[in-house]
């Protein structure tokens, strides 16, 4: 599996969604969101999905041969998609924006100094 990205980020996030924190093991998912057309892969992609708590369709993408998660994408943002940062080589890229701080775990530590939502956040790149 191999992916290939033009763009920069519109945002930097973790998510400590309950959905997440299963995909994660149990701590949040860190994403880097790309606009949907920068992306391009090559090799298979399995998926699934279900309906989030935000009531958006999710879906999340993982290599079907070894389990690697690829990304996450939400019927509310189709242009984009929320590439996990364990997938990227020397990407350098900091979380700026915890997200579903709500369902995080009572021993989570999240970063005071980053930006916190409880639930769902605007979309990227729009005003806050």
């Amino acid at each position: 599996m191999t992916v290939r990205i033009e763009g920069q980020p519109v945002a930097v996030r973790q998510c400590w969604c309950r959905q997440c924190q299963k995909l994660a093991s149990g701590g949040p998912t860190h994403n880097a969101i790309f606009q949907t057309a920068d992306i391009s892969w090559s090799g298979d992609i399995a998926s699934n999905h279900r309906i989030a708590a935000s009531g958006n369709e999710l879906t999340w993408a993982f290599c079907p041969a070894c389990g690697t998660q690829l990304y996450g994408a939400s019927s509310a943002r189709p242009e984009m998609r929320a590439v996990r940062l364990g997938l990227l080589d020397d990407h350098g890229l900091t979380p700026s924006v915890a997200i579903w701080t709500s369902e995080a775990p009572a021993g989570a530590t999240i970063d005071p100094a980053i930006e916190q939502y409880t639930g769902q956040p605007p979309a990227p790149g729009t005003a806050r």
